[in-house]
């Protein structure tokens, strides 16, 4: 019964608890937004940047970055004159699209509570 109790309430408090590591991944102030709009499907480094507002050009860049070194996000470079680069989620990513959805919704139905 015990063991039962661990898998289903994981301790977070402690630093090789899986869920904290994944939201130390995902839970900063830009990650999640990135997520959420490539959700939606490829978008363009410039159409991520106009999108999410007040993100700077360097932490697009770094967030970007990670999510490709982390397994989440897939970036495409097409040789061409101007170069163009698409982002999209990888297979991994695609499987956040739930949880932040229903963030999202939950977001919206309790944020004059919060």
């Amino acid at each position: 019964m015990v063991r039962k109790a661990c898998a289903l309430h994981p301790n977070v408090l402690s630093g090789a608890c899986p869920t904290r590591q994944v939201l130390d991944l995902i839970a900063d102030k830009w990650t999640t937004l990135v997520i959420y709009l490539l959700a939606g499907g490829k978008h363009r480094y410039g159409e991520l940047h106009k999108r999410i507002e007040g993100i700077s050009q360097k932490m697009l860049t770094q967030t970007l970055r990670q999510l490709e070194d982390d397994g989440l996000v897939n970036r495409r470079v097409y040789p061409e004159v101007p170069p163009r680069t698409e982002y999209e989620l990888t297979p991994l990513g695609e499987t956040l699209r739930e949880p932040l959805s229903a963030l999202c919704q939950w977001a919206e139905e309790h944020l004059p509570e919060v």
